[in-house]
């Protein structure tokens, strides 16, 4: 029997089993996150386009009844956005970031962020999986 012959610039190309698994496995993750990407975009673009109609004719009535250029609107909208967004909030019946919401906030954070760890969950083989915050470090 004959040893079966590798083309010259083929030899770089061999991937063992474990590599290809991830190879493949990469492969398929992109593919299905493309394909998802793709259905999602079909269904939501669609209603996007059709609220932004909306807002421009909405932009385009206030800006004729108010007198107000398109321009300087844009503007303060845009400006009210940022404000939005840094966490301004144009009701003053509280700060964002008073003792208490900090307070929840690292509350939140504290107790979500942690491990999954695998414990024997019956007497029989089944595991189940308890999450473990990561504030067992900091406590104990």
């Amino acid at each position: 029997m004959m040893p079966a012959q590798r083309l010259p610039g083929c030899r770089s190309l061999h991937v063992n089993e474990d590599n290809g698994r991830f190879v493949l496995l990469a492969i398929l993750i992109l593919v299905y996150l493309l394909c998802g990407a793709a259905i999602f975009s079909a269904i939501e673009r669609p209603s996007e386009l059709r609220a932004r109609g909306r807002w421009n004719r909405t932009l385009h009535n206030f800006s004729e009844a108010f007198n107000v250029s398109l321009q300087e609107l844009s503007s303060f909208l845009r400006e009210y956005e940022s404000a939005v967004a840094a966490g301004i909030r144009a009701d003053s019946l509280r700060p964002r970031w008073d003792f208490t919401g900090a307070f929840y906030f690292v509350g939140t954070v504290v107790s979500t962020i942690g491990e999954l760890v695998k414990r024997r969950c019956t007497d029989s083989a089944s595991y189940c999986l308890i999450p473990i915050p990561e504030s067992r470090y900091t406590i104990s």
